[in-house]
C-alpha cells in the first residue's frame, strides 16, 4: 500500500509539473557536485562524515515574481564512515535516487533560496571493511524522506553554484532485518555546480 501511494504521488507530481510547464517559463539543467554525508541516530555509533558525489537533472519553473518550483532527479552517493574500538574502521556506501521538489525564491541579482521535501529511493547499500564488501541493503528501508534547504547563485552565463543541506526525517533502518531497535537518519551537505539550457 505504501509503495502504491508513493507511485501515485510521483505520478501526480509529474502531471503537475507538466501542467505548470504549459503555463509558466520552464528551463532545464544538469547538476553535480560533492556530498558530505553522515548517518545519525541511536544505532549510528561511531559514524563520521563520508565524502561522495551526486549528479542529475533539474527543471526550473518560474511562476510569478521571484517565485518558482524546482523538481530534480539526482543520483546521490551517501553513507558514513564507522569506527569502533576493537572492531576497526569501515565505510558504508548507500546509493539513492533522490527527487527533491523545491519552492524557490530568486532575488534580482541571481541569488535564490530553496526549500522543500525530498523523496529518496535506495538503490544499493554496502559496507566495506578490510577490503571485503558486504551487501547491507536488506537492513535499510527502500525509501527515505528528507527536508532539503539551501541557496543557489546563477551567473549571466547560465552556470550556477549551489549549497544545500538535506535533513533526514524518517528512520532508514529496517529493524525487522537488522535486529536493532533504534533508528538511523541521513544527513547530507552538498556543494555543487549546475548549468541551465536556455535563458536565466
Amino acid at each position: 500500500m505504501k509503495f502504491t501511494l508513493k507511485r501515485q504521488f510521483l505520478l501526480l507530481l509529474i502531471c503537475g509539473c507538466s501542467f505548470l510547464s504549459s503555463q509558466a517559463q520552464v528551463k532545464f539543467g544538469i547538476k553535480g557536485g560533492a556530498n558530505f554525508s553522515t548517518i545519525s541516530g541511536s544505532d549510528a555509533s561511531g559514524a563520521s562524515s563520508l565524502i561522495n558525489f551526486y549528479g542529475g537533472a533539474l527543471v526550473r519553473i518560474h511562476l510569478v515574481g521571484g517565485w518558482g518550483i524546482q523538481p530534480e532527479a539526482v543520483y546521490s552517493g551517501q553513507g558514513a564512515k564507522y569506527s569502533a574500538p576493537g572492531y576497526g574502521s569501515s565505510t558504508g556506501n548507500n546509493a539513492y535516487i533522490n527527487i527533491p521538489v523545491l519552492l524557490t525564491y530568486k532575488l534580482p541579482f541571481g541569488l535564490s533560496f530553496q526549500a522543500g521535501p525530498q523523496f529518496g529511493i535506495l538503490m544499493s547499500a554496502k559496507v566495506k571493511s578490510g577490503g571485503v564488501s558486504v551487501d547491507e541493503k536488506p537492513n535499510y528501508k527502500s525509501s527515505d524522506v528528507s527536508l532539503a534547504m539551501g541557496a543557489a547563485f546563477t551567473t549571466p552565463f547560465k552556470l550556477g553554484f549551489d549549497a544545500r543541506y538535506n535533513l533526514g526525517l524518517t528512520n532508514i533502518e529496517n529493524t525487522a532485518n537488522s535486529g536493532n531497535t533504534g533508528q538511523l537518519k541521513n544527513g547530507v551537505f552538498q556543494l555543487g555546480v549546475f548549468y541551465l539550457f536556455g535563458g536565466i
